[in-house]
Formats: structure tokens, sequence, C-alpha cells
């Protein structure tokens, strides 16, 4: 059973009709994407400027998009591949940049002990995206996580509006690396089951002799 801490995905009636304004202007869910890295990119400047309040804000607002891009292109038909690969990717870069900055401003600032955190967070962030993906690859499908993007979010942007940025960090770094390890627990076990399974014998295929000339 899938324990989470935030639903993976905001109530329908909360954003249907943000969706239907979106799609009437003609904006695409590869622009909500784009412009939800561009966001996260000024919420990690604002760190490093030593604004960790306004940070967290446009930090939350940018990370709110990623709530709207993948409900606007099922709402307007333009999902695709090409569409999940590029928000994958995006999201990755908008964690990874927001805290490389919260790092920057740790170093600035003397605490050795939270650039660290914030290097853990981001090894434990990817590697939780990570365990998933290679899990899907080999055709097993992982939802499994207690925190995954959506509590990790909400935690950066709650950690820099309130200023418990070590507690925060602490916390991010550890749960994100339990999170990872959690996943490749649930999927190594998965797969062994599998791999233990009896397997069907494979039809057996007959040669046809030749017909000897006449």
């Amino acid at each position: 059973m899938n324990v989470r801490l935030l639903p993976a995905r905001p109530p329908a009636a909360l954003i249907a009709p943000i969706v239907r304004v979106l799609a009437a202007a003609g904006v695409t869910p590869t622009m909500l994407t784009a412009a939800g890295l561009i966001g996260n990119i000024g919420g990690a400047a604002l760190v490093i400027e030593g604004a960790p309040l306004a940070a967290g804000i446009v930090v939350l607002l940018a990370s709110a998009l990623d709530m709207l891009d993948g409900a606007l292109a099922r709402a307007t038909g333009s999902a695709s591949r090409f569409g999940a690969m590029f928000d994958s990717v995006l999201d990755r870069l908008s964690e990874a940049v927001v805290l490389f900055g919260i790092a920057w401003y740790a170093i600035d600032h003397g605490s050795r002990e939270q650039a660290l955190l914030a290097f853990a967070a981001v090894v434990g962030s990817l590697m939780v995206s990570y365990v998933r993906a290679r899990a899907e690859g080999l055709n097993l499908q992982l939802r499994d996580g207690i925190f995954t993007r959506s509590e990790r979010v909400v935690l950066v942007g709650a950690m820099l509006i309130t200023g418990y940025l070590r507690a925060g960090l602490w916390l991010l770094a550890v749960m994100s690396i339990f999170t990872a390890l959690q996943r490749l627990w649930i999927a190594s076990n998965m797969l062994l089951a599998e791999d233990a399974a009896p397997r069907p014998p494979k039809p057996a295929t007959s040669v046809a002799k030749a017909e000897p000339p006449r």
C-alpha cells in the first residue's frame, strides 16, 4: 500500500477552472513546464541574494505550475511522450537549481553543514526519481514513496518562508534518501518475485522437412 503525505494530484474541482482559462488563452503544457523552471531559477537567485522569504513564495508558485501542465495536456488532448519527458527533466532541474541556490547561500554564510545537507538532498531527490524511472524501464509500475516531489517542494518552500533552513534541510536530506531506499527495496522485491516465478515453457518449434525431389 502506497503511503503518501500529500495527494499525487490536486482535486480536479480546484484546478479545472484554472485549466479552462489557460486553454482558452492558448497556453500550452510546454509553456507551463518552462515557466516553472524559470520561476525556480528566479527563486534560487533570490535565495543567493539573501531573500529567502520571497524565494520561498516564488518557489511554491513556480512549482504549482507542475500541477497544471499535466492537467492542461489531458484537457486539451495534447499529452505526448515528449511532453512527459520534457516535464520530468525540467522538474529535476527545478529542484536541483533551488537546492544549488540554498547551498550557495549556506556557503556565503559560513555554514558548511547546510551546504552539505543541500547536496545530500539533491542526491536523494534525484535517486528517488531515478529508481522509479529504472523500475518502469523494467516494466514495473512504481508509485510508492513517502516523500516524493510534492512533499519535497512544499518542505523547501516552507523552510525558506519560515527561516527554519537547517531543520528543513536535515528533514529533506534524510527523507529523500529514505524514500529512494524505500523505492529500491520495493522494486527489488518485485523483481525478485518475478524472476522466481515459474515461466511457461516455450512452445516447441517444428521444423518442416524438405520434401525429397521426385
